[in-house]
């Protein structure tokens, strides 16, 4: 399952939480608030995970292009130093897109 999927799935479970917390709470029930409140926190953390998990691909690729870019730059190859400066660009992106 993509991350982009978990992240949609923690979303919802946490307004889901959010509501059930609120109905337990409006109806006098602790329980209903409390299971509510937990979901919620649940959902808040798998959106917390989702996003961790992209932020450490995209070092990852921005790494892989700083390299990249080095190697072109080594054996004079401009190609590959444009190819590895995108890469690296979009691992930034990918990194600052998931705070």
């Amino acid at each position: 399952m993509s991350n982009g999927i978990k992240r949609s799935k923690g979303a919802v479970k946490e307004i889901a939480g959010k509501v059930e917390k609120t109905v337990g709470r409006v109806v006098g029930s602790e329980r209903l608030e409390v299971t509510g409140r937990a979901r919620e926190l649940e959902g808040h953390a798998e959106q917390s995970a989702a996003k961790t998990r992209e932020r450490v691909k995209g070092k990852v690729e921005e790494i892989a292009g700083k390299v990249q870019k080095k190697v072109g730059d080594i054996v004079d190859d401009d190609e590959t130093m444009a190819k590895g400066k995108l890469r690296e660009v979009k691992g930034q992106v990918r990194q600052k897109a998931n705070r």
